[in-house]
């Protein structure tokens, strides 16, 4: 590769209040080289990204594309540079068409007419020369998310991007649509775009990148070339210690806990048929927006089935609230914690008991020693690190609030846990934590509902899995059977039936 660097990061420094976010990074990037920026939550990573790009004005140092200095705080600057992001959570218009979504802010809003011909040229000739298969007049609410992520990259290169960033690209793709990705990026390469992807899946870190560089506590740690490292060296730089993801081992599942029997919610679930035993956790894979979330939200008490039949412990439930559930020995973990899991302002303490608050309560008055108590418990059964009872939750790492969620409800126990992307966002020590804990879950007894987009987190996880796709489940295949091309399959609607895979209809 060249010598000289197509960007260059020369001693980014960010204070936030007292923390130090970017400590004096110096990375360099070179024509045509994919370049992986790993580390756990917290360590920087977002924050130097959103310097490069102009979101985040620098306390100290520089960013230079092609030799000349940027001005700090200014996005325009950086994408008339060449700079171009691709954000985990789009930004797209899903009212608009393709080529609307593509043109916005490409042309002054006193222009008199849109030359919508020579950008409808210049975005089919993009797509044709990167493999970007996409239908101009297209509306992009219509569109499936490996779609959109296509509308978002050549949304990036419609305005001449020669610097692609990529936050978390796979994280909403299947393991089909994660291979046509990362095959898109290498023709890219080739063709002498630079690129830098955020990532905490190390599989596709490995098969990817050119080098990699580990940022932990803000500063650059660690910088390899992709070929001469390991996952496990990886993961080890990005925490500062050695980390194993645990094994599951294999079980006999007990009586069967929780059951679906042809379930019907709305037009969002359709048939769904599932059993939950005890001793065992059950997988269901499947793409953002496919309905996994109104089952999370059914088992939880939080939506109600319109037809079919739902089972607890043997007996039908019907509109059943939320805390008759959790009452019952249902714990969940929701797929937004910040959302849906806990309240930022709010003590730990306060978090802690925000989903049984009546068993800590007396006359209408919170026994607030013995909540705290609880909560004590959890820090140090859980290892949530970063806070005491008493300290505001949002100060929490993405990590320590899901041991905090994972600890109020296994705490108590929980016959069932459902656990709705319960590593989504973390790094790969938080990923190791949490999946010990719902392991250890299963082993005591507890039937776990996992619900996850997650491949290799299914996989090593569950002992029986099933796809979501369109509102229907497909029928069980026990996890030995599975591999990441079959869930692949499988989440594309294609189905095991009597040994062979047909198309869901």
């Amino acid at each position: 590769m060249t010598t000289h660097p197509v960007l260059r990061l020369t001693g980014i420094t960010k204070r936030f209040g007292t923390t130090l976010a970017n400590d004096a990074i110096s990375i360099n990037l070179a024509p045509g080289e994919v370049l992986a920026l790993l580390g756990e939550n917290g360590a920087g990573k977002t924050t130097l990204m959103s310097i490069l790009f102009g979101h985040y004005t620098p306390d100290a140092g520089t960013v230079e594309v092609a030799g000349v200095q940027l001005p700090p705080g200014k996005p325009r600057a950086a994408i008339r540079a060449g700079v171009g992001m691709v954000h985990q959570h789009f930004s797209l218009a899903a009212n608009l068409t393709v080529l609307d979504n593509v043109m916005t802010g490409t042309e002054s809003l006193w222009r008199l007419k849109s030359s919508t011909g020579a950008a409808r040229a210049k975005l089919l000739s993009i797509a044709e020369r990167f493999g970007l298969k996409v239908n101009p007049d297209a509306r992009v609410g219509d569109l499936s998310v490996g779609e959109q992520q296509r509308v978002e990259i050549l949304k990036a290169l419609y305005n001449d991007a020669k610097i692609l960033i990529l936050d978390e690209p796979t994280a909403v793709l299947t393991n089909l649509e994660a291979e046509t990705l990362f095959a898109t990026l290498r023709v890219m390469a080739q063709s002498g775009l630079s690129l830098i992807f955020i990532s905490h899946k190390l599989n596709e870190v490995m098969a990817a990148a050119d080098r990699v560089v580990v940022l932990r506590g803000g500063k650059v740690v660690a910088e390899r070339m992709a070929s001469a490292t390991s996952k496990a060296e990886l993961a080890e730089l990005m925490v500062g210690r050695r980390v194993a993801r645990p094994v599951r081992e294999a079980a006999v599942p007990g009586t069967v806990l929780l059951e679906a029997i042809d379930l019907d919610v709305g037009r969002r679930l359709s048939g769904i048929n599932f059993a939950v035993h005890a001793g065992e956790t059950l997988g269901i894979i499947g793409v953002s927006g496919n309905g996994q979330t109104t089952l999370g939200h059914l088992v939880s008490g939080l939506a109600r089935h319109t037809g079919g039949e739902l089972r607890l412990f043997g007996q039908p439930i019907n509109h059943t609230s939320v805390r008759s559930l959790i009452e019952a020995g249902i714990g969940r973990v929701p797929e937004d914690r910040n959302e849906e899991g806990a309240i930022g302002e709010m003590a730990i303490w306060e978090n802690a008991v925000l989903e049984r608050i009546w068993e800590f309560s007396r006359h209408g008055l919170v026994d607030r020693h013995a909540a705290r108590q609880f909560a004590t418990k959890i820090i140090d059964g859980f290892d949530v690190r970063g806070g005491t009872p008493d300290s505001r939750t949002r100060l929490l790492s993405g990590g320590n609030m899901q041991k905090l969620i994972l600890g109020r409800n296994l705490q108590n126990r929980s016959r069932i846990l459902v656990a709705a992307q319960p590593t989504r966002g973390l790094d790969e020590g938080a990923i190791a934590a949490v999946h010990t804990r719902i392991l250890e879950a299963r082993r005591a007894g507890t039937g776990v509902l996992l619900i996850s987009e997650d491949l290799d987190e299914v996989i090593s996880l569950a002992d029986r899995i099933q796809a979501i796709v369109k509102g229907r489940l497909s029928p069980p295949i026990p996890a030995e059977q599975a591999d990441a091309r079959m869930l692949g399959l499988m989440m594309a609607g294609d189905w095991p039936q009597d040994g062979k895979f047909a198309h869901a209809s």
